[in-house]
């Protein structure tokens, strides 16, 4: 390695002052090249992608806070509904809604019971009404002592028709969900 160095010095020493000037410009370029290649620039890379991680783990953190907002949103309009329908007064379906036809001057031309899912919980019951030649203002009303009525009853589907013979008439029919807890 000595007889490297010793030829070397040699070699250095036979240029002239304006030829070791130019060699010692270009080895300084050369390790600032490979300075700025070795060391800075993968500083820099790192550095990037370490904001572009930061920038997206911001974004899931604010996603996140968003879904939990949602999640507690929901999560309180189910605790209400449970606590009413836990707290709420039980009874036959098929009575209240018939009460509740009568204050509203609604005919009910048909109920009948319809298939409902089963849960662990709480048993559905569900009910579709067939009401004929109702006002919108009847219809309107009656499902509005559903919605308000003590018990809790869902309105699941509704589907109104004009009547041909009298357009301010029409026929309804929706299907209507009572629950209750599973003792």
């Amino acid at each position: 390695m000595s007889g490297l160095f010793a030829r070397l010095r040699t070699l250095l020493d036979g240029l002239a002052p304006r030829e070791r000037m130019l060699l010692t410009l270009a080895g300084g370029m050369l390790a600032l090249t490979v300075t700025w290649l070795a060391l800075v620039q993968p500083i820099l890379s790192s550095r990037d992608r370490a904001q572009q991680r930061v920038a997206a783990a911001e974004q899931q953190l604010e996603m996140m806070r968003r879904l939990r907002g949602e999640f507690d949103e929901v999560n309180a309009r189910l605790s209400t509904v449970e606590q009413r329908i836990q707290g709420g007064p039980q009874g036959n379906i098929f009575t209240l809604l018939e009460s509740l036809a009568r204050r509203a001057s609604v005919g009910v031309e048909a109920m009948e019971p319809q298939a409902a899912l089963a849960s662990e919980l709480y048993r559905e019951t569900k009910v579709q009404v067939v009401l004929k030649s109702v006002t919108l203002a009847q219809a309107v009303n009656y499902l509005h002592q559903i919605e308000t009525a003590p018990q809790l009853l869902s309105v699941k589907s509704l589907r109104m028709r004009t009547r041909r013979d009298d357009a301010t008439l029409m026929d309804v029919t929706f299907t209507v969900s009572s629950f209750e807890p599973v003792s």
